[in-house]
């Protein structure tokens, strides 16, 4: 599970599930380098150096992502599917959706204006701060000018870190990643995506689900793509839903 679901969905799972929560490198405690390739699918090459390294690929395991972590989860299915008994992607990036987005249209002015413009996921000021979290949640959260200082005093020093990552994952070789291995992930698939999602377009899930039929699509209402901040009781419950679908179907089979 990507580390950006602990604090919300966590406290809404069972605690006797043994629960691995993953921060990609460079993103809240854990330590970058410049010789890191945070490239999807350098990214899921380091997912797989961890499962080895604590051997958790010793039994199949569910494998959850969101966003960015959505298409790092379907790459890394892909790659390594004896890993994987099944798989909730959250909202993945990585897909060519049918719509454009208000995030799309920002980043059409930014490739106009040679990026000079700034990333409105990476804010600077309070007021960007303030326009990104509309951005990315339906949900209107009231967040005192304080609070909302403090969260961008946090991020700034760690943004000129977040635009080479950001830039690498518009690149051509990350863009559209999860979508060129869609053909390559056949474990048991769960797709949730908000409705009202502004920066990954909801239609994406309608082409995963054409690609991979048979696969689980939830999609909540009133949800934009901050899925795990606005919905995280319902999507605990998703989650755990398909989870345990998954195992009846597997004993029923055996």
């Amino acid at each position: 599970m990507s580390g950006n679901l602990l604090p919300f969905v966590l406290k809404y799972l069972p605690k006797h599930l043994h629960i691995l929560c993953v921060d990609m490198p460079g993103h809240e405690g854990t330590t970058r380098t410049n010789k890191d390739d945070y490239s999807i699918q350098g990214q899921a090459r380091r997912i797989r150096q961890f499962v080895e390294a604590i051997r958790l690929n010793r039994k199949p395991f569910h494998l959850v992502g969101a966003s960015m972590g959505g298409s790092v989860a379907g790459v890394y299915a892909a790659c390594y599917p004896l890993d994987i008994c099944s798989m909730t992607l959250i909202c993945p990036d990585g897909i060519k959706h049918l719509s454009e987005t208000k995030f799309d249209n920002h980043l059409q002015d930014l490739q106009h204006n040679q990026y000079t413009l700034s990333i409105p996921l990476i804010p600077t000021t309070p007021e960007e701060m303030e326009d990104m979290l509309k951005l990315c949640s339906h949900v209107r959260f009231k967040i005192p000018q304080q609070i909302l200082q403090g969260l961008v005093d946090v991020r700034l020093p760690h943004n000129e870190f977040y635009e080479e990552v950001f830039m690498e994952l518009i690149s051509e070789r990350s863009r559209y990643a999860l979508q060129e291995h869609l053909h390559l992930i056949f474990t048991p698939l769960q797709i949730i995506w908000g409705k009202k999602d502004q920066v990954v377009d909801v239609s994406g899930a309608a082409i995963i689900e054409e690609h991979i039929p048979g696969c689980r699509v939830d999609l909540l209402e009133n949800c934009g793509h901050s899925v795990v901040m606005e919905k995280p009781r319902q999507t605990a419950k998703l989650i755990l839903e398909f989870i345990i679908a998954k195992q009846n179907t597997t004993k029923k089979s055996s």
